[in-house]
């Protein structure tokens, strides 16, 4: 196999072992629906898949893996939460993705700044998509909810990405095995 097939079947690869990481971190909380929108479980494999892997496996994946841990396990419950989570995790995974990837310089800086500003994106979607669903039941969607929900309970989770998915994306590029950049090398692909 060349090279330039290795990349993406390395990728999807990465990706799927991702998505099975955003499957079972939740069970972490211990299925207490509380903890888990504190710490917010299944962000970071999506920030890291689209980081690592590139935005339009962040995307994909932050997309279908709501829907796909609600099919498995019933949780999050798909009508508003998982739905709204659909379109938040994959605005995180796209947006952390395209956003380093596109940085002048591959940096611990631009690394943060594009974790937070997709944060921020994904956070505004999340709301834009709770609005619009809950508009339609007939509920409200006030901006108490969208702070409470979108910032003010997610402190927890937030601190925890913005400490653990630097300290990963460090420790994989002193093995080599990625650039900072988030690209696997080609010479390390094979190993």
């Amino acid at each position: 196999m060349d090279e330039k097939k290795k990349a993406p079947a390395l990728s999807l690869t990465l990706s799927a072992m991702f998505l099975a990481i955003g499957l079972a971190l939740p069970f972490l909380t211990g299925q207490i629906p509380q903890i888990g929108k504190m710490l917010l479980p299944m962000h970071i494999p999506v920030l890291l898949c689209g980081l690592i892997c590139g935005w339009q496996y962040g995307l994909g994946i932050g997309f279908i893996l709501p829907f796909l841990r609600y099919v498995l396990f019933g949780m999050p419950v798909l009508y508003p939460t998982g739905i709204a989570m659909a379109f938040e995790l994959a605005v995180y995974g796209f947006a952390a993705g395209f956003l380093y990837s596109h940085s002048r310089w591959k940096c611990v800086i631009a690394l943060y700044r594009s974790m937070v500003l997709a944060m921020l994106a994904g956070r505004m979607v999340w709301g834009l998509v709770q609005m619009l669903l809950l508009g339609m039941g007939g509920s409200g969607f006030t901006m108490q909810m969208f702070l409470a929900g979108a910032f003010l309970n997610a402190v927890p989770g937030i601190l925890l990405q913005l400490i653990l998915i630097p300290s990963v994306m460090v420790a994989l590029r002193r093995t080599g095995l990625v650039h900072f950049s988030g690209h696997t090398p080609a010479r390390h692909m094979g190993k």
